[in-house]
């Protein structure tokens, strides 16, 4: 099924965090936070201003971004776990 986010909102993949800690430590998953970055899968048109005119998106499908730790909503769209947020949740885009 293809999914497109309606108006500002995004659809995320979480990207994976690393096992091990700096030190070498094996972080056991009921330790593990979920990550607060993710790799945009598909983005809507954008917001409306109040006369119509699109507000077009500052992300793109593909873009690695950072978002704040209880943004989104998380749903499962053919098996895979995603998150819908909207664009004012993104804290920022890695380079």
């Amino acid at each position: 099924m293809a999914f497109k986010p309606l108006h500002d909102r995004v659809t995320v993949r979480r990207v994976a965090s690393d096992e091990k800690t700096k030190g070498g430590l094996i972080i056991p998953d009921s330790a593990k936070e979920k990550p607060a970055e993710g790799e945009i899968v598909a983005v809507g048109e954008g917001a409306r201003k109040d006369s119509g005119e699109l507000i077009p998106m500052s992300v793109k499908a593909g873009d690695r971004i950072l978002f704040g730790k209880w943004s989104g909503t998380e749903v499962s769209i053919d098996g895979e776990e995603l998150l819908i947020m909207k664009e004012s949740d993104i804290l920022g885009i890695i380079a």
